[in-house]
């Protein structure tokens, strides 16, 4: 299955090197470019891409208020993708709460770019190791539990509630099974259920669940994964 992807950045050279790169893989179709904030919201709207690559710092609006927009009025499974050489602790925070599904940055190897459209088109989440150490900072310092966060986590079962704890760790699938002795297929299935039963995206909205709700301290978190 080709993976439809739109690259939005303001940097015409940037953004025709991204597309470069993803166009000598045969699975990654780019579909449009786009220079603003806007036309990123409306080649989403035309093209309908599974992946928007989309930059922070843009004109007319930036990639955080585009990706929030794009992801509000999507009757289709898109994931966003922030690239971006801006690596300051907001950006972080309120790019993942707009509902972006990765935060890495434009060093990032020309081989890994691919690997991380893939890793998201197929719902996956990804963070630099760098980049998870200052969210989960953030949430330390801001966490304040409310009582509807509180409700949500009664919806859970306790194993769901390990489960998510080993995720927002950093744990894989095979590792939480190793983790709790239960199948691979068991962990996903767990996974499936906490994000309907919390109305979450993905496994990073599942981390920011995690540390909101208190289920993880900071300072409790593995960041080798």
């Amino acid at each position: 299955m080709t993976i439809r992807v739109v690259v939005a950045d303001d940097q015409a050279l940037v953004r025709r090197g991204f597309t470069m790169i993803l166009r000598i893989h045969d699975d990654i179709e780019v579909v449009a470019e786009a220079g603003t904030g806007l036309e990123a919201i409306e080649a989403a709207r035309r093209q309908r891409p599974d992946v928007v690559l989309m930059d922070i710092r843009m004109p007319e609006m930036d990639g955080l208020e585009a990706t929030s927009l794009i992801l509000r009025e999507a009757d289709w499974p898109v994931r966003v993708l922030i690239l971006t050489t801006f690596d300051p602790d907001e950006y972080v925070y309120e790019a993942l709460r707009a509902g972006a599904s990765a935060f890495v940055l434009k060093d990032i190897p020309p081989e890994q770019l691919a690997i991380a459209v893939r890793t998201v088109a197929e719902g996956g989440a990804l963070l630099a190791p760098s980049i998870t150490r200052r969210l989960i900072d953030q949430f330390a310092e801001h966490r304040v539990v409310s009582a509807a966060v509180s409700g949500r986590v009664e919806r859970l079962t306790e194993r769901e509630r390990e489960v998510v704890i080993a995720v927002a760790r950093g744990a894989s699938n095979s590792e939480i099974a190793e983790q709790l002795f239960i199948g691979a297929a068991t962990v996903k299935s767990h996974v499936s259920s906490i994000l309907a039963k919390l109305g979450l995206r993905d496994r990073i909205q599942i981390v920011i669940f995690a540390y909101e709700s208190g289920l993880v301290e900071a300072g409790d978190h593995d960041v080798g994964h």
